[in-house]
């Protein structure tokens, strides 16, 4: 059983002192391991909507994660919540008194966790706590607490209003049943524990609220269509704005809903990268012109609003951008700016703020996330916390976005980070294939295991190869089909263009990655076996028909019959090209050292793929090594796994390619 805990208001504080001594400290000149994989210190913290309090997350060395509140009048931290045997989640503020969060552990693996994450409800406080949803693998409750939702019930959202202790979850239906899960929408009394079902179209999702804390516009998908929903305030009833194919170039995405009832939707609008633009509700026509468009990214915006007005945007281009249309706000982001110019600083303020308080995100590619506040009248800044306030950025490696061409001219964006130090030449270097694959890959920001190669001499090199989102319509539709061939190619070309440069070293080149990454890391050593000298291969497809045959993965049905044949790939029509493509069918053409690690409990790349290539390529390989992390799942939770791999890891590239 889950029980709620007190911590003293001395513990809190001694918490943060603890966390601002550490910033200072001084660190070994190669930072250690568990340096880098260990629980981030201070996780988290959001404002409350008045601006006058903050929430967050933190843990001293030893101590399970845990919810404090900070009134920024008195700068008086006040002890939450804190629940014994696990650390807090995540959490959001209701209203300006009340909160919600989850629970989850940070010190085991995913196959030893006998609860899922539950909903809790707090007072800023303290008092006033309640369970809203049950922490147990079951439908059926376990407890004698009324009103308690199923396991199965998430977190979708608060409606925001002052007045109301409300929030929003969706009813999961068929989770964990394999099968495709048909989402209900509900919305909870933080109080009461009571709920009610939302009215909305069949087989919704994407929800979009309205400052009046009503549902205003759904997505619903029914096999290989999507369709976008109204809630019409005029009528009080839906209707249909669009319907689409979900892969198709006429498709939108709703983002936000303004207390004037304009809707912001991301589309391509027939261009080749997604901008954000106004929606026309009467007329079903989008603006002429985008509100935020870029030349190189794809925008998928997030809003920053306060009582309803469109304060500005954030978005992620080679970095993260936030662009304000609000003249105070963006005086405020160039005062903080001059105050901290090492760092990108995210800002925000409370949605209905009433006080001069913004709280500040810190943080670059060298440096973990960082939270202060900062007071606009007085120009004080006040430190809380540091995530990892024991990594030196002066011990980091620089980040930066790159581009180069592949064979057929397609221009392939590309983080590079170099080690720190002096020599920028002739440097192994680790080619980093990200998962997904459709997915944007890299961040410019601190990654730990980006910095761990970089910190032991290693250039890392993150190629957003074809078929990776983000960087418009013509680069990820021209991946369609291209597993193991010009998506495989770009890797190649991105190594080539390092060792071109002068950067990398062209007999000490290593590739790696985990999920789509290790299945490429594997290709890469059957394509080009003179570039790559080893492979890292950790929890990898082995093979594209077992993503199709195995049953007990946690890909669904409707994946598998309408997006996969389109993004990778018929079992039947591309049977030739899947076998040569596969690096199990393949796995005789690997002579190279190889490194295998996989998750005993994995649903969504199961420990087949890793049984089966391993039993293969060691029939003619050697240097292969394997290692199976029981509990763990498609990567790794439990920090004594992280050290134990990425030590593997380590010595694994030192024998390989750490040596001129």
């Amino acid at each position: 059983m889950i029980t709620l805990r007190s911590i003293p208001v001395h513990a809190v504080l001694a918490t943060l002192l603890f966390v601002s001594h550490l910033c200072s400290a001084q660190t070994p000149v190669r930072p250690p391991i568990g340096s880098f994989f260990k629980s981030a210190a201070f996780s988290g913290a959001e404002m409350s909507p008045n601006g006058r309090f903050v929430a967050f997350r933190v843990a001293t060395k030893g101590s399970r994660a845990t919810l404090g509140v900070l009134d920024l009048d008195t700068m008086q931290p006040t002890a939450v919540a804190a629940i014994d045997g696990v650390d807090i989640g995540a959490f959001h503020w209701v209203n300006d008194k009340r909160l919600v969060f989850s629970v989850t552990d940070l010190r085991i693996a995913e196959g030893e966790r006998d609860f899922v994450p539950g909903l809790f409800a707090v007072d800023r406080d303290g008092n006033g706590f309640r369970r809203l949803v049950e922490t147990d693998f079951h439908y059926l409750k376990n407890t004698d607490e009324p009103n308690i939702l199923p396991w199965n019930t998430f977190l979708v959202g608060v409606p925001g209003t002052q007045e109301s202790n409300d929030v929003f979850v969706m009813l999961y239906e068929g989770y964990g049943k394999n099968v495709d899960a048909f989402l209900r929408l509900q919305r909870v009394n933080t109080k009461s524990g009571l709920s009610t079902f939302v009215d909305t179209p069949d087989y919704a999702h994407d929800w979009l609220f309205g400052p009046d804390a009503t549902v205003r516009t759904v997505v619903t998908s029914i096999g290989k269509r999507r369709a976008v929903h109204y809630n019409d305030p005029a009528s009080a009833t839906w209707r249909k704005l669009a319907e689409f194919d979900s892969l198709s170039g006429d498709a939108f995405k709703p983002i936000w809903y303004g207390a004037d009832h304009t809707l912001y939707v991301s589309a391509l609008n027939g261009h080749d990268k997604s901008a954000i633009y106004r929606y026309d509700l009467s007329s079903g026509k989008l603006a002429p012109q985008p509100l935020v468009s870029s030349n190189d990214y794809d925008i998928d915006a997030s809003f920053i609003h306060d009582k309803g007005k469109l304060l500005g945007v954030r978005y992620h281009a080679d970095g993260e951008i936030t662009q304000w249309f609000d003249p105070a706000m963006l005086a405020i982001q160039k005062e903080i700016d001059t105050l901290l110019p090492a760092t990108s600083n995210r800002i925000s303020v409370g949605q209905r703020s009433q006080t001069a308080n913004v709280l500040i995100d810190a943080y670059s590619d060298v440096q973990p996330h960082s939270y202060l506040i900062y007071n606009r009248d007085s120009k004080k800044l006040t430190k809380l916390g540091m995530a990892h306030p024991d990594i030196d950025p002066k011990q980091m490696g620089t980040k930066d976005m790159v581009r180069y061409k592949a064979r057929d001219g397609l221009d392939i964006p590309a983080y590079i980070t170099m080690p720190p130090g002096g020599i920028k030449k002739n440097l192994p270097m680790v080619v980093m294939v990200h998962g997904g694959p459709n997915v944007r890959g890299g961040r410019w920001e601190w990654d730990r295991e980006t910095q761990f190669l970089a910190s032991r001499g290693y250039v890392v090199l993150e190629p957003e190869f074809r078929g990776s989102t983000g960087f418009g319509s013509r680069h990820f539709k021209s991946g369609w089909k291209q597993w193991g061939l010009a998506m495989q190619d770009d890797l190649a070309d991105g190594a080539k263009w390092a060792i071109a440069n002068g950067i990398a070293d062209p007999k000490r080149i290593c590739i790696a990655g985990a999920s789509y990454g290790g299945y490429a890391s594997m290709m890469g050593l059957v394509k080009d076996p003179a570039l790559f000298k080893c492979g890292i291969n950790w929890v990898g497809v082995t093979d594209i028909n077992l993503l199709y045959t195995v049953r007990w993965s946690d890909l669904s049905d409707t994946t598998k019959k309408y997006g996969m044949p389109m993004t990778i790939g018929d079992p039947v029509a591309d049977a030739a090209q899947f076998a040569a493509t596969s690096p199990l069918a393949q796995a005789s053409r690997i002579r190279q050292p190889v490194l295998l690690a996989y998750g005993g409990v994995d649903e969504r790349v199961p420990l087949v793929h890793g049984k089966k290539f391993y039993d293969a390529v060691r029939q003619g390989n050697p240097n292969v090594e394997w290692v199976v992390y029981g509990d763990e799942g498609h990567g790794w939770s439990k920090p004594e796994n992280n050290v134990d791999f990425w030590s593997r890891v380590e010595k694994f590239l030192d024998r390989n390619i750490g040596k001129p």
